[in-house]
């Protein structure tokens, strides 16, 4: 799945640079590299295909974690979508403040 994600942002984007990002062990920085805000600042998207099955918590704080170890901005997930392998049709869990920062804003202080 990660490799069709990453086909798949590459051409909607026209980015060459995207693409299926190597393992790196407990300071996982995503599956997916090189991925820019509308800003230019990184975004680490980690994949998960379970079927169908959702669990939106753990994974974006997953994401979160690893936008930590990359110094991204935002971190969002790519789940799998039952009934569809086009990745397009993907879903894409993420927090609000996470959007916001994808379109250009800033991220709401805690």
């Amino acid at each position: 799945m990660e490799t069709l994600v990453a086909w798949h942002l590459s051409d909607a984007l026209d980015d060459d640079r995207i693409e299926r990002r190597a393992k790196n062990g407990a300071k996982d920085r995503g599956d997916i590299a090189n991925v820019r805000t509308a800003l230019g600042e990184r975004v680490v998207i980690e994949c998960k295909d379970y079927g169908g099955r959702l669990m939106p918590g753990p994974w974006v704080q997953e994401a979160h974690t690893e936008a930590g170890n990359d110094d991204a901005a935002v971190g969002v997930v790519v789940a799998k979508r039952r009934g569809t392998t086009r990745p397009g049709d993907q879903w894409v869990l993420m927090t609000l403040d996470d959007l916001a920062v994808l379109l250009g804003g800033k991220r709401e202080e805690q």
